[in-house]
């Protein structure tokens, strides 16, 4: 059985989807979702669907090892991060190479790095006029947005469309392809 491990930081609807994808796997589980954010609606949304959670603090994910042992002690075949915030420290990238996976709402390069997440990558693609938009999957390294592309998929930006219809357009690109791209990971 192959454990995937979800990071989490907000709403979670991308870490709900993965959850029910695999639901009924007899390979693949999601053994836990764990959050940098107490109020995470990502964590109720898992418990829910029966997924133990947990919640860490700064000092435990970059200063004291805390994550990372736990991480360790889990041995997840991969990390998802699903709307996670926090660039990952060089410590739990190294013990985890090649299986650590983020998604990023936007045809990387262009639209990544620090402070480019959510409403604000939207809001940037639409201020630059850009004619298409979608989402990036990619291995996660030490540096934000930065790791090798494994999956990109497209959706046209009509003139009509404004942050609202994006981020729909967007939402719907994550749902169909994350849980696929990551089945596929694993296998």
């Amino acid at each position: 059985m192959k454990k995937i491990i979800v990071l989490a930081s907000g709403s979670g609807s991308n870490a709900e989807n993965i959850i029910k994808f695999f639901k009924d796997s007899v390979n693949v589980k999601v053994s836990y979702l764990l959050s940098n954010n107490p109020d995470a609606y990502a964590l109720k949304r898992a418990e829910s669907l029966g997924i133990s959670t947990k919640v860490f603090s700064r000092e435990g994910f970059y200063n004291n090892g805390e994550v990372l042992e736990f991480l360790l002690g889990c041995q997840p075949d991969l990390i998802v991060l699903a709307g996670f915030l926090w660039l990952v420290p060089q410590d739990i990238v190294k013990a985890f190479p090649h299986r650590i996976v983020n998604i990023h709402p936007a045809l990387l390069p262009k639209y990544g790095g620090k402070g480019m997440y959510g409403s604000k990558v939207h809001e940037a693609v639409l201020s630059n006029g850009e004619k298409e938009s979608g989402i990036t999957i990619h291995y996660v390294n030490e540096h934000y947005d930065e790791g090798s592309t494994l999956f990109q998929a497209t959706c046209r930006i009509e003139p009509t469309d404004d942050i609202h219809t994006l981020v729909a357009k967007i939402h719907a690109l994550e749902h169909a392809h994350f849980p696929k791209v990551i089945q596929q990971l694993l296998v």
